[in-house]
């Protein structure tokens, strides 16, 4: 008879709970997942799939604008935000089924409930049906972050990106505290669909830990579309009025609207877990210290993904938790590399980056910077006041490329071919020898020759 119920129970099924999950049964194990929420974690249920749902639809709204300058003649565009959110719930929907589907074909025992760990190798489950206590060989936490609320008087009645998902209707006039990038992709698709939008910021730009570059053109293009940039700004309070909100900042300064959304960042989603009981090392934000195996100092408890507040990205969780099921259970040892990893930022116009910012590259000697910014091709005939920015860090002893860094259409998927250069140590000569493909915004990162002279932030 088995010492334990499980080799490996999981504490959340988010994208790393459920790779981690899936992978190890393949390889054997005898696998549970425990979930109070939706199957799909953050990423798919209150994040990435329906944001971007709601960017593309956002989009439309540019787009229509955008085709008169191409011969459309067009009659003024309805827009549905109750339709779009249901088809996104549709969506959501469909995919939640796919993850239960993909968890049944592996094996994998999904348990309905909320986990809390009572010992080294024990889990108690609270569900409407009671409290069942499951024993397992080893125990991953994947419970991912949460939103975090500054303590101010009246912050209940600010909603986060989870309510702003669901909204029933459009508000006339939104303000979103925060400028991160949760912040500024949920501006973009409000102004996009009519919605009067101000952002409040503690710091003088937004996007902070980006490229400064990054940072002055979004920040730019944002602020030309419509957007009011509060920087600077703290708010003190929040009060309800009769028609919405009412922030006060500085002294008597205050700013009416009808909808606040805090976008201050997320903490770990550790609170109630039972890791204090075990003793597991947490750091000031809740975060779970864990080592490159994904182990914490109780040997058989490991956690990855947003939970150990590294890097927070979807994909990184999945490579986090393929590396995890691997070492524990397929005798084939994987330590995930953490340099050069993309991201993008689906605001408006959206951003891709991958390797170092200026600022880090200086930090490590000197550089050199090639960098572009123009009025992409379509917009020559749209009319838009719209411009792109392209940029690439240089370490000018190597001649490798360590940073490429884009603001302006389709530069996710652009950042998303680079980064392979990039990962692969590629210099500035093989760049400049390779053809673009015109005529496209790509082909400017093949074919900027002047560098910049000196210039920083």
């Amino acid at each position: 008879m088995a010492k334990f119920d499980y080799d490996l129970l999981t504490i959340g099924a988010g994208s790393g709970g459920v790779r981690a999950s899936r992978l190890s049964s393949g390889f054997g194990a005898r696998v549970g997942i425990i979930e109070n929420s939706r199957v799909g974690g953050t990423c798919v249920m209150r994040g990435c799939v329906p944001k971007k749902l709601l960017v593309y639809g956002s989009h439309f709204a540019l787009d229509f604008e955008d085709a008169r300058g191409f011969g459309w003649q067009l009659g003024e565009p309805l827009f549905d935000w109750a339709k779009l959110i249901s088809d996104k719930n549709r969506e959501l929907n469909r995919l939640e089924s796919v993850y239960g589907r993909i968890l049944r074909e592996n094996g994998v025992n999904h348990i309905e409930g909320t986990g809390r760990i009572t010992g080294p190798n024990t889990v108690e489950v609270t569900s409407p049906d009671g409290t069942k206590e499951y024993s397992a060989e080893k125990i991953l936490v994947t419970t991912g972050g949460w939103p975090h609320l500054p303590q101010i008087p009246g912050v209940e009645h600010a909603i986060t990106s989870n309510e702003a998902l669901e909204l029933e209707a459009l508000p006339k006039h939104l303000v979103i505290v925060g400028g991160g990038y949760i912040a500024v992709e949920f501006a973009g698709m409000f102004n996009a669909l009519g919605v009067k939008v101000e952002i409040i910021i503690r710091a003088g730009n937004i996007l902070r830990g980006f490229d400064d570059d990054i940072r002055d053109t979004l920040s730019e293009e944002m602020e030309k579309s419509g957007i009011t940039i509060n920087r600077e700004c703290v708010v003190r309070g929040i009060e309800q009025t009769a028609n919405g909100y009412s922030l006060r900042l500085h002294g008597t300064e205050t700013i009416e609207c009808d909808k606040v959304m805090y976008a201050t960042g997320r903490k770990p989603n550790t609170f109630g877990l039972g890791l204090d009981v075990v003793g597991v090392n947490m750091d000031d934000n809740g975060a779970i210290k864990v080592d490159e195996n994904y182990q914490t100092n109780v040997s058989s408890i490991f956690a990855l993904g947003d939970v150990t507040n590294r890097i927070n990205l979807t994909p990184v969780a999945i490579n986090e938790g393929v590396a995890f099921a691997n070492t524990q259970f397929n005798s084939n040892p994987m330590v995930m590399d953490y340099a050069a990893v993309p991201a993008a930022v689906f605001s408006t116009p959206p951003v891709g980056t991958v390797g170092l910012s200026e600022l880090d590259a200086r930090a490590q000697g000197e550089v050199d910077i090639y960098m572009s910014r123009f009025r992409p091709m379509k917009h020559t005939l749209s009319g838009r006041d719209a411009h792109s920015m392209m940029k690439l860090v240089v370490m000018r002893d190597s001649a490798k490329v360590v940073g490429c860094h884009m603001v302006g259409d389709d530069a996710p998927e652009i950042i998303q071919g680079f980064a392979v250069a990039i990962k692969a140590g590629a210099t500035k000569a093989q760049f400049d020898a390779t053809v673009g493909i015109h005529p496209t915004a790509a082909e400017e990162f093949v074919t900027m020759r002047e560098k910049l002279p000196e210039h920083g932030h």
